[in-house]
């Protein structure tokens, strides 16, 4: 059997990668669905939408390859992180699922803070109360939807729901379920302090396993809806930025990378359960069994670039927008971006806060705006990685980067200068999908340890290393670090 099957289940669509004993992806399934927002705030989607997407991705992939299901070796399991899944004692769902994007649950994480202590919250979990998890979601549905609360028996993150169809199999990977906030970090386990405190039964709560171990095997039912061999083994897998990390080899002490989309991600895997003590940055178990991470969130990186684009240069290709801003030294001439387009969530949590352009003058142009989105963009990564190794994670030496942002050389030139490190990107495009293929490879049989898998099957090369704008560079990050505290008292005026 010389191929292994990562499926994605994400928010806007179900991705499942196939991938040959060298690592070569042989082809790919996609099938789209859309989420519901019910009120201001909400973010819903039907756990249906994830079965029948996962199936008809399946059955696509395999019927583009010709590869028999007989030929797959283990499947590995990605997705979207920190939803809420509600199931009741046959495993029927009792309500649409609540996802990571949701934005109701405001007076729950204070809810959480107080029956815990925001300090014992954190020592506990490695995390603050945020909106985006799966805890105070649950609050939430306790305390404004009893009727549903009374008939719960199982909580599953959404990859796991399409788990529980194909094999019949309650569990989570424990990346995934470091992300509820209902997570012990150093037992890599459920925390029996934290589900006490929020009056949720342990016995909802599936068995979590680390990242390669095999879960189940695929039900007689679920081979025939999707064209798999019954009996093909599922390995834990893991939530979808812990499975990226596998795919582009961040899985070493040490190690990080960088996820430079819509939206940015620095991640740094270490091998204890460092955190942050106010919590600004969040610390997870990784998919690679003990080892754990932190990881800053930026919500508008790319996308600060894109807005930017479409904005003031309709129409005009990024890579000539770029390309003209390297013509303007490191610093923009003394012009400050703030990517903080969509309020923010790592280092400030601040739903609230705004983007702005700092420092403008006449002489300034789209030139000098460019760069200064570009450098902002990286200066806010550099914020998130600053509070990491302030917590004790060694300074980085190389990031393995992945996203479309990094197919800019300029930018790359950028981030080396800013985060003082080599940048490098790698052989894989598939991101979680990959991962989780690579984990299915490790449960499989065919390596010894997830290390040694991506040694196999990932390689990385180096695209830029910091230069002599390094310098410039940090003397104008320590301004940048000042505008955020000058300008957030006026954001709730706005």
């Amino acid at each position: 059997m010389a191929h292994v099957l990562g499926i994605d289940v994400s928010t806007t669509a179900t991705k499942a990668v196939l991938v040959d004993g060298a690592g070569a992806v042989r082809g790919i399934g996609i099938a789209e669905y859309g989420l519901t927002v019910p009120h201001p705030l909400w973010s819903e989607q039907d756990p249906a939408l994830w079965w029948d997407g996962a199936i008809a991705a399946i059955r696509s992939v395999l019927d583009q390859t010709g590869v028999p299901a007989a030929d797959i070796a283990a499947i590995g399991l990605t997705g979207q992180m920190h939803g809420a899944v509600l199931l009741d004692v046959a495993g029927a769902v009792l309500r649409p699922a609540i996802l990571w994007n949701d934005q109701r649950t405001g007076a729950e994480c204070d809810a959480i803070r107080a029956a815990l202590g925001p300090e014992r919250l954190v020592e506990i979990t490695g995390n603050d109360a945020l909106t985006g998890f799966t805890a105070p979601k649950l609050v939430w549905v306790r305390d404004h939807e009893p009727d549903v609360w009374r008939r719960v028996a199982h909580v599953l993150l959404p990859k796991d729901y399409v788990r529980l169809r194909l094999t019949g199999e309650y569990a989570v990977d424990k990346a995934d379920g470091a992300g509820t906030l209902l997570f012990d970090l150093a037992a890599r386990d459920w925390s029996p302090e934290v589900l006490a405190a929020l009056g949720i039964d342990p016995a909802w709560m599936p068995i979590t396993r680390e990242g390669p171990e095999v879960t189940g095997a695929v039900t007689a039912a679920a081979a025939a809806a999707t064209g798999l061999r019954a009996g093909t083994p599922i390995v834990a897998g893991g939530g979808d930025q812990a499975a990226n990390a596998v795919g582009v080899g961040a899985v070493g002490p040490g190690s990080v990378a960088l996820s430079l989309g819509t939206s940015g991600v620095v991640f740094a895997t270490t091998d204890r359960p460092l955190y942050e003590p106010r919590g600004r940055v969040h610390a997870f178990c990784h998919a690679v069994p003990g080892r754990w991470h932190m990881m800053s969130v930026m919500l508008s990186a790319a996308g600060s670039l894109r807005w930017f684009r479409d904005a003031l240069a309709p129409g005009e290709p990024f890579g000539g927008l770029v390309e003209q801003a390297g013509d303007v030294p490191a610093g923009s001439d003394g012009l400050w971006f703030l990517p903080y387009l969509s309020g923010e969530r790592s280092p400030h949590p601040d739903p609230l806060a705004r983007g702005a352009f700092v420092g403008l003058t006449l002489r300034h142009d789209r030139r000098h705006l460019t760069r200064a989105v570009l450098e902002g963009v990286a200066f806010g990564l550099r914020d998130g990685l600053d509070l990491m190794t302030a917590a004790g994670m060694p300074s980085p030496q190389v990031i393995r980067a992945s996203g479309g942002g990094t197919a800019s050389p300029l930018w790359r030139q950028i981030l080396a200068d800013v985060l003082e490190a080599e940048i490098a990107t790698v052989s894989t495009s598939e991101g979680a999908a990959y991962g989780a293929a690579v984990l299915a490879a490790v449960g499989a049989g065919w390596f010894a340890s997830v290390a040694d898998a991506t040694d196999a099957l990932v390689v990385a090369t180096p695209v830029a290393a910091p230069g002599p704008d390094a310098a410039a560079y940090a003397a104008a990050h320590a301004l940048y670090r000042d505008l955020y505290p000058a300008l957030a008292p006026l954001f709730p005026r706005m």
